[in-house]
This record gives C-alpha cells, structure tokens and sequence, in this order.
C-alpha cells in the first residue's frame, strides 16, 4: 500500500489522519486534542474548548463538528460513541 500525502504535513483543515474513541469525563481532560468531534448518536455534548470556554453545544450524528477541545464532561452529554479526529 502506498500513501501519496506521507511527505506533507497536516494542517487544522486537512482530514483526520488518527480517530481516538472518548469517554466523556468530568475530572479529565483529553490526552489528545482532537481538530473535530464525531457521535454515532446525535444529542447534547458538553465541552471544554482548547481556549478555556465550556459549553454545551447539539451535535448530529455523521456530521463531525470542527472544534478543538480539551474535555468532554460526562455531566451534560447525552450523545454517545463519541469520537476525536485527530
């Protein structure tokens, strides 16, 4: 198999290169900051946003939602099989 983009760098806007599966956690942050968010079923996230703000935002499922994030809080998320494109 070959990779043609092995030689480029990746920037915040190019496509996921690495998917990490997130338990939502209301006393840890991320080990890795994700460029977006994905669910498998659609509803309520609760988020920690890499500049410092939390909020609590609706996503859809198959629609991944470009925010970098530092946690996800299990107090207020409802959405599940939440995933981090790296």
């Amino acid at each position: 198999m070959s990779d043609p983009f092995e030689n480029f760098s990746s920037g915040l806007s190019s496509p996921a290169t690495d998917l990490h599966e997130i338990t939502p956690d209301d006393a840890q942050d991320l080990s890795v900051f994700p460029r977006a968010l994905a669910v498998n079923t659609s509803g309520h996230v609760r988020v920690t946003a890499v500049g410092g703000s939390t909020a609590t935002i609706y996503v859809v499922a198959g629609a991944p939602w470009p925010v970098r994030v530092s946690r996800v809080w299990s107090t207020g998320t409802d959405a599940t099989g939440i995933v981090g494109l790296i």
